[in-house]
């Protein structure tokens, strides 16, 4: 593998970072934090979280807070105005003088950055993290629509890959679907990794019954879910799931995050008969998902809309048995009977039967759970960075000046 032999300097783009709650933005700041950690000059660009642009000195990173405005019918998250993107990004550009651009999308800041970076002669990597199906309830998107602004929106996307140097995705299957779009390039699947020190395993039940008391959760089996509340996550099968659980199992469900149908999750849980076995934990701070795990007996996830899963990845590097919908990248991540188990997606029925297995006995849960584990090791984020950085090596020096025209039509 291809290693720098000097500190890159890169200029990272993302129309998402924290505070927003997301796995693209979350990937995005570990990324950045990674490699300032190995000493490379890391800067990103991004929206301002309160507004008003500003640089923001964040450890070894240094963030470009573009003006933002909120995102309708998502008040907790900002997009970068477009009006001032490409020159505050081409000042960027000047002072960096970056030896590689890397975008995390195909959406306006990313776009603007991908431009802007590939005219001033800087080769650009894009790692796309983009399904349709994640944006459809953020934007209201009636379902008879979906089909085709799915289809419009990945020619947009397909079209704005094929201007970067270099396309990377987080597994194999999301790198089959961009190929299914249209794109013709070469794309590598990069895992987004997961701290394997931070997601440790935690077996003794006495560690499990601590991290409950912390959550304020019943001492009980607990099938754990983090991540959005939202249409695509289908968590209303997981309640589903565990109303059929219920009469023969003491367990529970506890839900870390927020979104639009957490009320209608709540509507869900009591007309089935468990509000008193479905926790809303509300956003957890990232640095305090680590007991969240550590509360768990089982993961489950019904999305059908993952193109890799940081949640998953890390309930595994913690130890934790997993029933996942057999959709998108999951199955990439579950070794049947492995470390747990596949449902079709959209089967509560079937996610209940799985469930009820990974809650059995306590030695078969413990041989999921370590099997969990050797499976996480693959992703150890280490191994990311030092393939991006094999990634940035191989592109520097590729950038070409676009024609003078190029830099007149980009935002």
């Amino acid at each position: 593998m291809s290693r720098p032999n000097r500190p890159l300097s890169v200029l990272i783009a993302s129309d998402t970072y924290p505070p927003d709650v997301n796995g693209a933005g979350y990937f995005t700041s570990r990324l950045a934090e990674g490699l300032a950690e190995r000493g490379h000059r890391v800067h990103v660009v991004c929206p301002s979280a309160e507004g008003a642009p500003r640089v923001a000195f964040n450890g070894r990173v240094t963030e470009h807070r573009l003006r933002s405005a909120p995102i309708p019918f998502q008040p907790s998250m900002r997009a970068a105005l477009p009006l001032g993107m490409g020159g505050h990004i081409d000042r960027v550009l000047r002072r960096l003088d970056p030896d590689v651009v890397h975008v995390q999308s195909h959406f306006p800041l990313s776009r603007s950055a991908l431009r802007r970076g590939r005219a001033a002669g800087v080769p650009v990597v894009l790692t796309n993290h983009f399904m349709p199906d994640n944006l459809y309830a953020h934007a209201r998107v009636p379902r008879s629509m979906q089909r085709a602004a799915g289809a419009l929106a990945w020619r947009d996307m397909i079209r704005v890959a094929a201007e970067a140097d270099h396309v990377t995705t987080p597994t194999p299957r999301a790198a089959e679907l961009l190929r299914e779009q249209g794109f013709a390039g070469e794309v590598e699947a990069i895992s987004c990794g997961i701290d394997l020190e931070r997601f440790h395993p935690r077996s003794r039940p006495q560690d499990r019954a601590a991290a409950r008391a912390g959550l304020r959760l019943p001492d009980r089996d607990t099938v754990v879910f983090v991540g959005r509340l939202d249409e695509e996550k289908r968590i209303d099968d997981t309640i589903r799931a565990l109303a059929r659980i219920v009469p023969e199992r003491d367990a529970q469900l506890a839900l870390a995050g927020t979104g639009q149908r957490e009320g209608e999750l709540r509507a869900l849980a009591a007309g089935l008969g468990v509000a008193d076995r479905v926790f809303f934990l509300g956003f957890v701070p990232d640095e305090d998902l680590p007991l969240v795990y550590a509360a768990g007996d089982a993961f489950a996830i019904a999305s059908v809309a993952e193109l890799q899963s940081i949640a998953t990845l890390e309930a595994m590097s913690t130890g934790l048995p997993v029933v996942a919908a057999d959709a998108m990248a999951l199955p990439h991540l579950v070794a049947q009977g492995g470390n747990g188990f596949l449902f079709p997606a959209g089967d509560p029925l079937l996610l209940a039967d799985r469930l009820l297995t990974v809650l059995g006995p306590p030695r078969i849960r413990e041989q999921l759970g370590r099997a969990s584990r050797e499976i996480a090791l693959e992703h150890d984020h280490h191994r990311s960075l030092e393939r991006f950085e094999a990634v940035y090596t191989r592109v520097r020096g590729r950038g070409t000046v676009r024609p003078a025209v190029e830099r007149v039509v980009v935002a």
